[in-house]
């Protein structure tokens, strides 16, 4: 199958920056959008949601309250997308996530999985 792992979050002052990374492993054949989405903390079900998207040809979409602030790329050859966030606000404290539309190497065929991180948590804190 398909494995995603996060990396680079922590604690910051407001107005600080931090960079997230997500690697994706497994039986890939190939990705097609990954994103980042997040989850504030101790609220009972909310949904995640969506921050930014990239597409494999390099195409962004992001949510309105993160547009100017972050940016999304991606290493096609690492499987790998970023996610440099600048300006961070308090509001920003949440779980990221990292999400991959990948293309398995399941039983001598191709399986479409929906994949996602464990999730990094991001305070914004002074």
């Amino acid at each position: 199958q398909v494995q995603l792992v996060e990396s680079g979050g922590g604690l910051v002052e407001p107005g600080g920056s931090l960079k997230l990374s997500c690697a994706a492993s497994g039986s890939i054949f190939n990705i097609n959008d990954m994103g980042w989405y997040r989850q504030a903390p101790g609220i009972p079900g909310k949904e995640r949601d969506l921050v930014a998207t990239i597409s494999r040809s390099g195409s962004t979409n992001y949510a309105n309250s993160v547009e100017g602030r972050f940016t999304i790329s991606r290493d096609n050859a690492k499987n790998t997308v970023y996610l440099q966030m600048n300006s961070l606000k308090p509001e920003d404290t949440a779980v990221y996530y990292c999400n991959a539309g990948t293309i398995v190497v399941q039983s001598q065929s191709l399986t479409a999985v929906n994949a996602w991180g464990q999730g990094t948590l991001v305070t914004v804190s002074s």
